[in-house]
């Protein structure tokens, strides 16, 4: 029998949060937006979900698709794409779950942040859910360097949120959001926010 590491990788304790309590469910299809060697896909996999996954690099999708070969190997190595958030090429309404976990703060500025999350929104079917942490101000001093950057307490620059922020985007989209925003800080190091937003049913 598989121990609990094997079932689940390494696994976003927030991500699994939402399949413990059934937002996530089996026969979703599912794309991991910046899945990077797919940790979160491991248990995705191993419970026959439809699981696609979009990364830049090529390294990434070398590994989620030699995962992918050994967990699900019924699934098409094209379900797994060399492509960068705001250029993900698949049709409008295809997934049922979008995965965006701690890629949104790399963008470069508003002008890309919001690129890459308009393309998210559109490829999420209506009802879908989209799952994003991210890089945010919530909870402990940054440095403002303009716009939206910010250094972190770590020394490392991102793209940072805030609350307002998220529920300004939460409005326009015309989303809801699945559970309150949460952040949790790191100690002198930085803070991650998890946004959990439905898109309307037609």
């Amino acid at each position: 029998m598989p121990s609990l590491q094997q079932q689940l990788g390494q696994i976003d304790i927030y991500f699994f949060d939402q399949i413990l309590r059934s937002n996530i469910m089996p026969g979703m299809r599912v794309l991991d937006a910046g899945c990077g060697p797919g940790r979160n896909l491991v248990y995705l996999l191993r419970e026959g979900y439809e699981v696609f996954a979009s990364d830049q690099n090529p390294d990434a999708i070398a590994q989620t698709r030699a995962l992918a070969a050994t967990l699900a190997p019924h699934l098409p190595a094209g379900n797994f794409r060399v492509e960068a958030i705001e250029s993900i090429s698949y049709p409008a309404d295809t997934f049922d779950l979008v995965i965006c976990s701690a890629v949104l703060h790399f963008a470069r500025d508003d002008a890309h942040f919001h690129a890459m999350l308009h393309n998210l929104w559109r490829i999420l079917r209506p009802g879908g859910l989209l799952f994003c942490r991210l890089a945010s101000t919530i909870g402990m001093p940054h440095q403002h360097l303009g716009g939206h950057r910010y250094l972190a307490p770590d020394g490392i620059e991102r793209f940072c949120v805030d609350e307002a922020f998220l529920i300004s985007l939460t409005t326009k989209l015309g989303a809801h959001l699945v559970d309150p925003i949460k952040t949790t800080v790191v100690q002198n190091q930085r803070c991650m926010t998890t946004w959990i937003i439905r898109k309307p049913a037609d």
